[in-house]
């Protein structure tokens, strides 16, 4: 029997575990713990770092887990970094499960930056009203362009506020409607979105709205990892563990 480990924190994570566990499989879905309160789970969860790939290999190796599986964030390079090492050094099976990144589509205005300081030095210039489409994680590094007002949108309520002296701070949990993300838009006055290329539907509201009120958008694009067995099914991930999943990377 499989023992399988995910690496979560997405939607696709919990529709995975969802799916392992509709089929009885043996499992644990673990968190980073950046989120105050995730959903609740069909599987056993484990909440945490492992303390690096030594971490890791050690935590495979004492739980005996056969399959790896990471369904973390686009952007979570370092664990996805980790989790390629581990595999090789144990020699566990190995696969990525991820969201296809965006592509800009006809009436959609982007420039492209390569990470968050490339996209705070974009913001030089003069004063502008910035929607950080970021999560909380990034926020104090746009300290660095305090001349504009930024609206933010986190999952949870912060503990302290926000560092950036002129902001507005909205607390919601997506995913977020089209219709919804224009009334946000324009309630606050927007004219630039800062965001990630994180792929998927749940977050592409912000997108579709930014391109019906013909705002551009600041895209940060996804970190380079090794070169990884990738898919974008749950399907393909059950087919895998179903017909002799590859080992390694």
């Amino acid at each position: 029997m499989p023992n399988i480990l995910i690496l979560g924190g997405t939607t696709e994570a919990s529709a995975l575990a969802e799916a392992l566990a509709d089929r009885g499989a043996t499992a644990v879905l673990s968190y980073a713990g950046r989120v105050a309160n995730p959903r609740r789970q069909p599987l056993p969860t484990r909440v945490g770092g492992f303390g690096g790939i030594a971490g890791l290999v050690r935590y495979l190796r004492e739980q005996a887990v056969t399959h790896l599986v990471d369904a973390t964030h686009p952007f979570a390079a370092t664990m996805s970094a980790h989790a390629v090492a581990a595999a090789a050094e144990t020699g566990i099976a190995h696969i990525v499960l991820t969201r296809p990144a965006w592509a800009p589509a006809a009436g959609d205005c982007w420039r492209h930056v390569p990470d968050i300081e490339a996209a705070v030095a974009a913001l030089a210039g003069p004063r502008r009203r910035v929607m950080l489409a970021l999560g909380r994680m990034h926020v104090s590094a746009f300290t660095a362009q305090p001349q504009h007002h930024y609206l933010l949108r986190f999952v949870d309520a912060p503990e302290e506020a926000p560092v950036l002296p002129d902001h507005a701070l909205v607390v919601d949990r997506g995913p977020f409607s089209v219709e919804g993300d224009v009334a946000l838009m324009q309630d606050h006055e927007i004219e630039l979105v800062v965001c990630k290329n994180a792929g998927g539907s749940g977050a592409e509201a912000k997108l579709i709205a930014a391109r019906r009120l013909g705002l551009p958008v600041l895209m940060i694009d996804r970190p380079a990892l090794p070169e990884r067995h990738t898919v974008h099914e749950i399907g393909a991930v059950l087919d895998w563990l179903d017909h002799g999943a590859d080992r390694g990377v």
